[in-house]
């Protein structure tokens, strides 16, 4: 005779209430639109007292904010251009130093070596 019984059964769960309540799937797009604000137009952004918008992939100065900065926006990117050109220099020539060490490096130890090899040599002719 078991202890606390045979049988299991669990209780019935209750059925589930309508999906959703809301009716605003009933109404046709434009409505929604309105209701739920779905059209945001192009994002904006205020930096430094001047504005850009977002076209394209690409934030773009909004019409008369750049006006004077333009001169000076093509004088950093001539400027940016030098200093890339300037770097890929200088990367080149550490390569080049790097590669001359390494060289540099490989002649003195077959040097060392072939000094021992003599000095080995030397002290068996004794």
């Amino acid at each position: 005779m078991p202890l606390f019984g045979s049988n299991f059964s669990p209780k019935k769960t209750p059925p589930r209430k309508c999906a959703s309540l809301s009716n605003l799937h009933l109404l046709d797009r434009s409505t929604r639109e309105i209701e739920l604000g779905l059209e945001y137009g192009t994002p904006t952004v205020s930096l430094a007292g001047q504005s850009l918008k977002f076209e394209n992939g690409q934030w773009v100065a909004e019409s008369g904010s750049f006006t004077g900065d333009h001169r000076e926006m093509q004088r950093l990117r001539k400027r940016n251009q030098q200093l890339e050109e300037e770097n890929n220099l200088l990367r080149l020539k550490v390569e080049v130093l790097l590669d001359m060490l390494s060289e540099t490096t490989a002649e003195s130890h077959l040097m060392e070596k072939e000094l021992e090899e003599l000095k080995s040599h030397m002290r068996r002719r004794k």
